[in-house]
């Protein structure tokens, strides 16, 4: 069994679905799969950038050896050592015991770690800036720590302009007979994907994703080849201009995001009509999430993406509902920054959510507008407080 298709000339995608793993780092829900990618180049060298994960190593061999057509493997390049991308390494050792593994210190310092030992004679050790040529191709080297761990480089091949970019450029959800990104629509079908997967994963860190953009800034790179996701041939700049957004926490869209908790829904009722007064405003760009049925992978995708968010808290033991405290914390721990913030709060007898969601967005976050305007509910929405 295999699935290899060709990139380039000499380049071959080696990739796996994994459609029964249900949560990427055991707590995003991916319920459209993922693929885990492999690319391997066949010039007078053969040279493999990354494995896969253990879950699909026997499909990954199979893929390999098919690609490489009787030839051995004579290199292989680790540019992120994240298990999903890097526990095959083993298997690759133990069936291409020649092969020459190339990495840079902390590369090989976390393989270490995670108990694969490889002697010295079988190791290339490079730096920023680094090149090599393996026939036709030569393949230069650049670092991109922290996007999103601090051994990442990525391989860009100076002969056709590819640029092999770790977990830049990628997305979550599985592939079909598609192999490209010029081949779907994008903007409709996998960009919702590839949104959640940056904000949630590297989202914190946007300086780091800032600097390997400008380095990326300086190659005439042709293609994007990511750990996950899509091949980017054609209009790269959309993914650019996506990633310079994310990464600077400018939002995509102006809209509203209203994410709201309601025990017995009153709160609801408040949301349903507030978000009917602003259609009446002419504001059409709104998305409504109840958090109770919301993963808050979901949340953080949209709050990247709109300018203004409005929460709706009850008060929960003289505290803001507690998944909506796990969102913020969320936002917090992903440095998310330059949203306007409204807030409607509910309680019968100490309504207590509003102070505390604006001592959060206040201290906690950075670069918050908080409206001054606040929505108090008792208990139910009635006349008096429905304007």
């Amino acid at each position: 069994m295999h699935n290899v298709r060709k990139v380039t000339e000499d380049i071959y995608w080696i990739g796996v679905n994994d459609e029964g793993l249900e949560l990427f780092e055991e707590f995003l829900p991916i319920p459209e799969g993922v693929a885990y990618n492999s690319y391997l180049l066949k010039d007078e060298k053969t040279v493999l950038f990354d494995t896969a994960d253990i879950r699909v190593v026997d499909e990954f061999l199979a893929s390999l050896k098919y690609a490489l057509d009787g030839r051995t493997l004579d290199y292989l390049v680790v540019q992120h050592m994240e298990p999903d991308h890097s526990c095959c390494i083993k298997h690759i050792l133990e069936v291409y015991p020649d092969v020459t593994v190339i990495g840079n210190e902390k590369t090989f310092l976390l393989m270490r770690q995670f108990g694969v030992e490889i002697e010295n004679e079988s190791i290339k050790e490079v730096v920023e800036g680094d090149s090599m040529t393996f026939g036709k191709h030569t393949i230069a080297w650049a670092f991109a720590p922290m996007v999103h761990w601090p051994e990442v480089m990525v391989s860009f091949d100076v002969t056709n302009g590819v640029l092999f970019s770790a977990d830049a450029f990628g997305s979550f959800g599985k592939f079909g007979k598609e192999l490209f990104t010029d081949e779907v629509d994008y903007d409709k079908d996998w960009i919702e994907q590839a949104r959640r997967y940056f904000t949630n994963i590297v989202g914190k860190y946007g300086p780091h994703v800032q600097s390997i953009l400008t380095k990326a800034g300086t190659l005439p790179i042709k293609m994007f080849l990511p750990l996950h996701g899509l091949v980017w041939r054609e209009n790269l700049g959309y993914i650019l201009d996506k990633y310079n957004k994310w990464s600077t926490y400018e939002p995509e869209e102006n809209g509203v995001l209203i994410v709201y908790a309601s025990m017995y829904g009153n709160t609801e009722k408040a949301v349903e009509v507030f978000e009917n007064r602003l259609r009446e405003k002419g504001v059409t760009n709104i998305a409504t999430y109840n958090i109770s049925n919301t993963d808050t992978s979901y949340l953080i995708s949209e709050t990247f993406r709109l300018s203004h968010v409005v929460i709706a808290s009850p008060t929960y033991n003289l505290n803001i509902f507690p998944l909506l405290h796990q969102y913020l914390m969320r936002l917090k721990t992903l440095n998310l920054q330059n949203r306007t913030f409204g807030i409607i709060e509910n309680g019968s007898w100490a309504p207590k959510a509003g102070d505390i969601l604006h001592e959060f967005l206040d201290k906690e976050l950075k670069e918050m507008t908080i409206l001054d305007d606040r929505v108090e509910i008792v208990s139910a929405l009635n006349e008096n407080n429905e304007a």
